[in-house]
């Protein structure tokens, strides 16, 4: 080997510019992408139908909690319908009207009462209390669609579930009274103001007139009209700015103008006063009133604070990633919608210890409780916890709703005399367009038997002024003792519950007389509860 060959280096081969060019092999598997979150916090057409179809069921057995209830006509019942029957015969026939029904109505006679009394023509007592039943789901479902646009649909059947089962929504379903109307124009004058809140200025006015119309169908309606006009420029801040001012000064402009004209051209005002703004005072006292008010609205009450203070807290759940990018009103405005909406619960309340009096209680803390319901259903959400984790908690909490709903609803409905048996009596009795009678509570007789008498022939022991063969006027239980001394009244029809105060004396007055005797007693009720009939001699 020479020393050239041993100096020489092996060189490699290169490769041909053919293999550089070759694709390298494809791997085993992918790794598809993934999204960020598992599911869409924007709304979609699976999850409004969803949300619809549960609303429904919850519609439907608020309608079975309220169509349980059964008796005769409540006073107040008999008495509307009775003045709307009245109403429709002076419209349509020029028939006199007996009494000033606007002089003692808490809500204008000539509204509910011949809206009633029309459906009472054709298809009786139980019609109209499936229309205060359709009022009632109506406002249920407002509630729902206004929560829904306030935050979402999980609150929104929430607040739905608990309104349906609270003692007042159950009743005034099956009650034949204006409540029911006025809450569902409440409900729908709130959810006009809601889903305008991003629409021009004036898209607002319409709320006015059914703002107006529910003032006009229960005077107390007008307690909430500060709670609409501040919820007006409130859901309107966070796209509006200071503008929303302006739309809730044309809401107050738009609710003005027609109530006061109403006030200056019609005879309500005394009816106004009387029944809402100068009340006779009772003498129920702030503690009784007080357990009352927490036992009939306690539990939604406190889950709508509850609720409240989670919102001011934090704006959203934060179940998903997304949501970090979603815009949420700051924690003053959260904080402000909070105490506007359970504010507004405590109203009714606050007003009867005011008057010291529990009458129509039950009835007004609905009222309130339709504007505190959206915050309760954040609460039951946020009992529940991001991804459904305490779901136990929020069906204890609805459950023990239900269960004070169903007892109480119950107990007031079997509150007055079943008179089914005393209007079979009274109708053998009773002289075709004449007599005169006293009744504890004339509204009833006076409603089932509108056909052969009319409340002019009868008295109540609410009130008494009787004038005797001398000239001289006796007021209250001297009137009582005095008429009936004389045989004024040709039959007396006492029950013991609706004025109890009253029936010794009205009892000893018949006793002592000597002109009447005893035609017999009726049993109602479960309690052995019995009418007791004198007629005279």
């Amino acid at each position: 080997m020479t020393s050239t060959e041993r100096g020489a280096q092996v060189v490699p081969p290169v490769p041909s510019q053919a293999s550089d060019q070759q694709a390298p092999p494809a791997p085993a598997y992918h790794v598809p992408a993934v999204a960020e979150a598992a599911w869409s916090m924007g709304g979609c057409r699976r999850r409004t139908w969803v949300s619809r179809a549960v609303l429904l069921a919850v519609l439907v057995f608020q309608a079975a909690l309220s169509l349980r209830l059964h008796n005769t006509a409540y006073q107040d019942e008999a008495v509307y319908l009775s003045s709307g029957h009245v109403q429709i015969a002076h419209l349509l026939h020029g028939t006199p009207v007996p009494t000033d029904y606007a002089s003692y109505f808490s809500g204008s006679p000539l509204l509910y009462p011949v809206l009633a009394a029309l459906v009472d023509a054709r298809f009786g007592l139980e019609g109209v209390r499936l229309l205060s039943l359709f009022f009632m789901l109506g406002a249920n479902t407002l509630l729902y669609a206004m929560t829904r646009r306030l935050f979402s649909e999980r609150p929104a059947l929430a607040a739905s579930a608990l309104f349906a089962v609270i003692p007042s929504t159950i009743i005034l379903g099956h009650f034949a009274t204006y409540d029911a109307a006025a809450v569902f124009l409440l409900a729908l004058a709130a959810w006009i103001i809601v889903r305008t809140d991003r629409a021009p200025l004036a898209a607002v006015l319409p709320a006015a007139p059914v703002a107006v119309l529910a003032v006009g169908t229960k005077y107390a309606a007008g307690l909430y009209l500060p709670t609409l006009v501040v919820l007006a420029a409130l859901v309107a801040w966070p796209h509006r700015g200071r503008s929303s001012i302006v739309r809730a000064a044309l809401l107050v402009i738009g609710v003005a103008l027609p109530l006061l004209a109403g006030l200056y051209f019609s005879d309500v005002l005394d009816g106004v006063r009387l029944t809402t703004t100068a009340r006779a005072h009772g003498h129920d006292g702030p503690r009784e009133l007080l357990w009352k008010t927490a036992v009939w609205s306690g539990l939604m009450f406190l889950t709508a604070c509850g609720g409240a203070l989670a919102y001011a807290r934090r704006g959203r759940l934060h179940e998903s990633p997304t949501t970090a990018r979603l815009g949420v009103p700051g924690r003053t405005w959260r904080a402000l919608l909070g105490v506007l909406l359970c504010g507004t619960a405590l109203l009714a309340p606050a007003y009867q210890i005011h008057l010291a009096t529990s009458v129509a209680l039950y009835k007004h803390i609905g009222f309130g409780l339709l504007f505190a319901a959206p915050m309760a259903g954040v609460g039951l959400t946020r009992l529940v916890g991001a991804h459904f984790r305490f779901p136990q908690l929020a069906c204890v909490l609805w459950v023990a709703t239900l269960c004070v709903g169903v007892t109480k609803s119950a107990e007031w409905f079997h509150s007055w005399p079943d008179s089914s048996r005393l209007n079979t009596v009274l109708r053998q009795h009773v002289i075709p367009g004449g007599g005169r009678y006293l009744a504890e509570s004339r509204n009833t007789p006076v409603y089932y038997l509108r056909d052969i008498t009319d409340q002019t022939h009868w008295s109540s022991l609410y009130y008494m002024a009787y004038t005797d063969a001398h000239g001289t006027a006796h007021y209250g239980k001297d009137g009582y003792r005095k008429a009936l001394a004389d045989g004024w009244f040709d039959m007396v029809v006492l029950d013991g519950v609706a004025v109890p105060e009253l029936n010794p004396v009205i009892t000893e007055a018949v006793r002592s007389s000597g002109k009447y005797r005893l035609l017999g007693s009726v049993p109602f009720g479960e309690n052995n509860g019995r009418f007791r009939i004198w007629v005279k001699r």
